[in-house]
């Protein structure tokens, strides 16, 4: 009788749709495979991510994951995980980050070790461009970034920076790949005085959630005209996934994405619950 394999896959978090995009596709692979495939989310916290890891590595060998598939909420990838895998025998890939410990585990494992990643520098590289079809005069851009310590994060911004016209002028806020920790980034930086002198032209995000955070931080804190004006100027997003980005852009709520990925398929427990998506307007989990 052939041996089941087991994967663990390592995710940031429910809360981003791109997170969410990865878990399906995991998910698909797994079923048309034939292996089995743990889906766990560490809720944006490095720590919990790197115990949640470490519990399955230390598990008794029949219980452990043949590889661990993660995607590293914090910048280096987990280094001390990763040469614990190694040691126990078990595969380990990478998401998004290209770690530089792997050139020593490979040299190590017994176990397929590697990193996978979309090309997050032309990723920006095309926002910065879509900034200037959007805004050929020039103008302000309210920029929601993703963690400081996210080497994609980084890679996108220094990527929009290659492209961007100089008539064009940021102000960068940071976010966490989720609608609630831009809607509050974007809420406190309209309580510092110096926002009221801002005229911004255009919102934008390194990922589709992040946009929509900050439509519906406008969408609550002003009113009339006010709210008309913020409300009324083109945002834009990338990762462009099926339901989500790509969705928001028919529907006139973003003026532009990008898509990195998208996934398509079976059902899955992953999917939320069928909802509208707008300004003012939440989706229960």
């Amino acid at each position: 009788m052939l041996k089941e394999f087991k994967f663990l896959v390592s995710l940031h978090t429910k809360d981003n749709d791109f997170q969410v995009a990865q878990a399906l596709a995991a998910e698909e692979a797994a079923h048309k495979l034939g292996v089995d495939a743990e889906i766990i989310f560490a809720d944006n916290n490095a720590v919990d991510q790197s115990t949640q890891i470490l519990k399955a590595i230390q598990n008794r060998p029949g219980s452990r994951p043949d590889a661990i598939v993660l995607e590293p909420v914090s910048g280096t990838a987990l280094p001390q995980v990763a040469r614990a895998a190694c040691a126990a025998g078990i595969g380990w890939a990478v998401l998004n980050r290209d770690p530089e410990y792997l050139g020593e585990l490979q040299k190590l494992a017994s176990a397929p070790t590697f990193s996978v990643s979309s090309d997050h520098v032309e990723v920006g590289r095309i926002q910065g461009k879509q900034f200037a079809a959007l805004l050929p005069r020039g103008g302000s851009i309210l920029y929601l970034e993703g963690p400081p310590q996210s080497s994609s994060a980084q890679k996108r911004t220094a990527g929009m920076l290659e492209t961007k016209p100089t008539n064009l002028r940021l102000v960068a806020l940071k976010g966490r790949w989720t609608e609630q920790s831009a809607e509050q980034a974007v809420i406190s930086w309209m309580k510092l005085a110096t926002s009221k002198n801002k005229a911004i032209d255009l919102v934008a995000a390194q990922d589709d959630t992040m946009a929509m955070g900050a439509r519906k931080a406008f969408d609550r804190m002003t009113a009339g005209d006010e709210r008309a004006r913020w409300l009324g100027l083109p945002y834009t997003g990338c990762d462009g996934q099926l339901g989500t980005g790509q969705e928001w852009v028919r529907q006139g709520w973003l003026a532009a994405t990008i898509i990195c990925r998208q996934w398509q398929g079976r059902p899955s427990k992953f999917l939320p619950r069928p909802c509208e998506r707008g300004p003012g307007l939440r989706c229960e989990p």
